[in-house]
């Protein structure tokens, strides 16, 4: 048996701040969060829901369109893979992890 590694994402949950952004480059990026309840049993002392907010970036044409018709709020499924940027600023080296989303699409609330 072989065994093959996988890096796949899927979320469901509402849309917060989504905003466009050009690099120095020149390339548009779209990026967003999906915030996601955790299971009941994750609940804080209090009794409130915790929440995941989880930051997802775009990059192709289509998948930025259809994120940039969403509002906060808007509930939506997303699809692509986990990936951790490095890069070197003014402070050091620094590194971010974030969804790279390949498929956007509303979901039912």
């Amino acid at each position: 048996m072989s065994v093959q590694s996988i890096n796949e994402v899927r979320l469901v949950g509402r849309v917060s701040g989504v905003a466009q952004t050009t690099l120095p480059s020149g390339d548009e990026i779209v990026t967003f969060r999906v915030v996601t309840d955790r299971a009941a049993s994750h609940r804080g002392p209090s009794g409130r829901v915790k929440v995941d907010t989880l930051d997802c970036v775009v990059f192709s044409a289509t998948a930025r369109r259809k994120v940039l018709a969403l509002t906060d709020g808007d509930w939506v499924e997303a699809v692509g893979a986990l990936r951790r940027r490095f890069w070197r600023g003014a402070s050091g080296a620094s590194s971010r992890t974030e969804v790279e989303v390949r498929r956007v699409s509303k979901a039912r609330a």
